[in-house]
């Protein structure tokens, strides 16, 4: 089909153009203004993904993911913010609600849940491209209704995402209280095991106390080094006893020191006597009697000392076995007091691993439990939807604009299907395509007022 062709058959078939598009145009405007009217209230939300969480303080690595937005709009768009919105409006107990409710269900099912589902048909959520801004349309036939279901939308979200955040947090928090139980017990059996073995074995500063032990053997030790040379120089003095003459004890003593004097003057006179007296002389008889008497004397103190030497060395000797027996059970004490401190450590550790584990449950159910008695969330009521003052649907103007495309698209298609039910010849064209053969010429009709020249036959 050609440029000519198409425009005669519009020419030919106008009148059928025009009574589709008039058709098309009038039942248009006669359905826009029989709908009725809808409203479109508007509401907008923003979500703050970059501010940390007031109680942890940490950011939410969630709120940074690129699927963070499309589950806030699945959120809003869920069965439990509708549902939230009826308990906000209180739709369940309109008596009205509940017999539309009976009516479409015969009572079957919950009335909370039919009312969600019709409030969702209203609804539209789309997220703001490249910003954190939701924004929240409502439809409905009244106003006042769109603008309050908006709003109450909005709400319920807010709140929605207040009880997905505490909700969990609580359930951490139980936990975490059962955990905190079970581990304040297992310290305090820590605790009452250290302190039965404290008090069973009289351990009041395990440190203290060895070091208080330690020191007694150190003394021992040195009381015992004393007394070993002490034994020691009194048996080398026994040793040497034939030259005890030599000892400082005998040559220092005073006593000794006189009999010597009086044993070397006496010797003088015998030898001055000797010369003048015979050996016979009662005098001399008497002097040799009393240096006799010197000399035994002096052999008895000598003995005295040396017998005194062996003395202290045999004293000295039971104190070593003494000292040396405090050692050993010194020594066996200090090991039962490093054994006890090494069980007293192992029952600490217990007590301590018992305590920072029970120090970090307990800090994590405190914070668990701040987070679950928490109202803060990171969205934002930006925009609060109003009344609005114009309808939204139906819009005649624009449905009268698109009721004359469309009729037009009507009328063309019904005057070129009528055209191919009932073909006819009106150019050249057509007579050679529906004969198959060639146009040798064409013969002028005579001009009527009905037909013009140049007409085909």
């Amino acid at each position: 089909m050609n440029l000519q062709q198409f425009l005669l058959i519009l020419r030919a078939r106008y009148k059928l153009i025009l009574l589709v598009l008039l058709a098309t145009v009038v039942s248009t405007a006669i359905v826009s203004l029989l709908l009725p009217k809808q409203y479109i209230a508007a509401s907008a939300l923003v979500v703050d993904v970059k501010s940390p969480d007031p109680i942890v303080g940490v950011y939410l690595p969630a709120a940074a993911m690129p699927g963070y937005m499309p589950t806030q709009v699945d959120i809003l768009n869920s069965d439990r913010v509708a549902q939230k919105v009826v308990q906000i409006t209180k739709l369940d107990q309109d008596a009205l609600r509940k017999a539309q409710w009976q009516e479409a269900t015969g009572g079957k099912g919950k009335i909370g849940a039919w009312l969600a589902t019709q409030l969702q048909r209203g609804l539209d959520v789309k997220p703001s491209r490249e910003s954190n801004v939701i924004n929240i349309s409502y439809k409905a036939a009244d106003p006042a209704a769109a603008a309050n279901f908006a709003n109450a939308f909005a709400q319920a979200y807010i709140d929605t995402t207040i009880e997905l955040k505490v909700e969990p947090a609580r359930q951490y928090a139980r936990w975490f209280e059962l955990q905190g139980k079970s581990l304040r017990d297992s310290l305090e059996s820590a605790q009452n095991r250290l302190s039965e073995y404290q008090q069973r074995k009289g351990i009041v500063a395990s440190d203290e106390r060895l070091d208080n032990e330690t020191a007694k053997l150190n003394e021992l030790s040195a009381q015992l080094t004393v007394v070993q040379g002490q034994t020691s120089d009194a048996q080398s003095k026994l040793r040497s006893g034939g030259a005890s003459g030599t000892l400082p004890e005998v040559a220092q003593n005073s006593l000794i020191t006189n009999l010597k004097v009086d044993i070397s003057r006496l010797e003088g006179k015998l030898q001055e006597v000797s010369g003048n007296l015979g050996n016979n002389h009662p005098q001399y008889q008497r002097m040799q009697l009393e240096i006799a008497e010197l000399k035994k004397r002096l052999a008895l103190e000598t003995r005295a000392i040396t017998s005194g030497f062996s003395t202290s060395r045999a004293v000295g000797r039971d104190k070593e076995a003494g000292l040396s027996a405090a050692i050993e059970k010194q020594k066996q004490k200090l090991l039962e007091i490093k054994r006890q401190r090494g069980e007293l450590g192992v029952l600490q550790r217990d007590v301590d691993s018992a305590q920072k584990a029970f120090d970090a449950v307990s800090q994590r159910y405190n914070q668990a439990r701040l987070e679950s008695q928490s109202t803060q969330t990171n969205v934002a009521l930006l925009t609060s939807a109003s009344e609005p003052t114009a309808a939204a649907s139906p819009k005649v103007l624009l449905n009268i604009l698109a009721s004359i495309f469309l009729g037009t698209l009507l009328g063309l298609g019904a005057a070129f299907l009528i055209e191919l039910l009932d073909r006819r010849v009106r150019s050249m064209d057509d007579l050679a395509d529906m004969a198959e053969l060639s146009l040798l010429g064409m013969i002028p009709q005579a001009a009527t007022a009905t037909n013009r020249a140049g007409r085909l036959l």
